[in-house]
């Protein structure tokens, strides 16, 4: 039974079939629990490890993308990119994150996500170390797609981790994470410029400087998979004799596709925003740094919230209110660039900025939509995988909008439609429901 001081409504549940745990072995992963039970110190351990290993993990899954934003026009000039190429690079992450996500389910059944994780931390550091070195620009897009794949499957298998290592904490890890990712995302596109200036102003140093971070990532998930004692962490709602309504079919269950499509409006706001929000600012009248600036406020406010709004929406019910709330802030923002854009950039920088947290929000309802670890991964696949899919077409028919009609109106227009779409997906993915039950 739930205790008074559960963070997460709906509790993992144990079936009928399932072994009783100790309060030590219920927090360890179960290749640790298969035959023996591990010392306390030793869960103890393991579990410092993987906080530590979720924030390295975190801090490595955004600089590969935003902390290459600043430097675009100097790796353009040095490879002898194009426009219409360089428009590719700032697409291909929702692509690949589409694409190679769904990956993640059945590497992790193999060889469990700590091992899962040690490979996509070194595809990260790879894909950084090839792209600092490229010759040409068809490598440098290779090697782009290899970090990128890295960072995909790494990012499917956050919300599995948490609900693999932590079942009772969601709210809280979740946020962590979350608050981590935020500072990887903002402190890497704010220190890119600077910090490529301290190492001589090669933008090869620059890019290629982010590597150090995924070295430490390959270190502590290493240590986090030998610790575990085994490659392959097989979750306790797969060993034989367990309900099989843990090997539910996500693509027929209504929550995992409101689910899906709440992450991919979301997702589609975020990379808006990251795309084209200085842009606005300064077809407004901001200045450059200015407009720079203020996307910064946009992005940070990522980095308090981040760790408040899961901890909020796992002692909830139904997460609708946050969704409307976060949605609400969003519209206030949107409609502040139409009508005034410089006199209130301010406020509508942070007000956007609350919007942005949708991210951490859905994150939290993937762990709170499942009730066993294999649930979570597959809608984990799922929702990431379709919603990253989905995102793709929002940045791009933006600026085509503002490239026919040579303004911001219309496309601002359309932003806010996007975002209704994002509150009514987000109440319904709210609900207290898991997938199951087959809903």
């Amino acid at each position: 039974m739930p205790t008074a001081d559960d963070e997460t409504p709906t509790r993992l549940r144990t079936t009928p079939t399932d072994e009783p745990t100790s309060p030590a072995t219920a927090a360890v992963p179960p290749s640790e629990t298969a035959g023996r039970t591990p010392k306390p110190a030793r869960a103890r351990r393991v579990r410092t490890l993987v906080v530590v290993g979720m924030v390295v993990a975190a801090l490595n899954l955004r600089p590969a993308i935003s902390g290459l934003g600043p430097l675009l026009e100097e790796v353009r000039l040095g490879l002898g990119m194009n426009t219409t190429v360089a428009g590719l690079v700032t697409s291909l992450p929702p692509a690949c994150f589409a694409a190679f996500g769904g990956l993640a389910p059945r590497l992790a059944r193999r060889w469990g996500p700590a091992s899962v994780l040690v490979l996509g931390m070194a595809s990260v550091l790879l894909g950084l170390l090839l792209r600092a070195v490229a010759p040409d620009t068809v490598s440098f897009l290779a090697a782009s797609v290899l970090a990128l794949v890295g960072i995909a499957v790494s990012n499917v298998l956050m919300p599995v981790v948490v609900k693999h290592w932590f079942p009772d904490k969601v709210g809280s890890m979740t946020g962590l994470y979350s608050m981590a990712l935020a500072v990887g995302t903002s402190g890497s596109a704010a220190v890119a410029v600077p910090m490529t200036e301290a190492l001589g102003g090669s933008w090869r140093l620059g890019i290629g400087a982010w590597a150090v971070l995924g070295v430490v990532g390959v270190a502590v998930w290493g240590a986090i998979r030998i610790t575990s004692g085994s490659g392959r962490e097989s979750p306790a709602d797969e060993r034989p004799g367990a309900e099989p309504e843990a090997r539910v079919r996500v693509v027929r269950s209504p929550t995992a596709w409101a689910l899906a499509l709440f992450f991919g409006l979301q997702a589609s706001a975020a990379y808006i925003t990251m795309g084209w929000m200085a842009q606005i600012y300064r077809d407004s009248g901001v200045s450059a740094p200015t407009a720079g600036l203020l996307v910064a406020v946009t992005m940070g406010m990522g980095v308090p919230l981040a760790f408040v709004l899961p901890r909020a929406a796992a002692r909830m019910r139904h997460q609708g209110p946050l969704v409307l709330l976060l949605g609400v802030c969003g519209l206030a923002g949107y409609a502040g660039l139409y009508f005034a854009p410089v006199g209130g950039a301010w406020l509508w920088a942070v007000v956007l900025g609350v919007s942005n947290c949708a991210f951490p929000l859905a994150l939290t309802m993937i762990g709170m939509r499942a009730r066993s670890h294999a649930g979570v991964v597959r809608l984990s696949a799922f929702a990431q995988s379709t919603g990253y899919l989905l995102s793709i077409p929002g940045p791009l028919l933006v600026g085509a909008l503002n490239g026919a009609t040579g303004g911001w109106g219309i496309p601002l227009i359309v932003m806010a439609a996007l975002l209704v779409a994002q509150m009514a997906t987000g109440v319904l993915a709210g609900r207290n429901r898991v997938i199951e039950d087959g809903r």
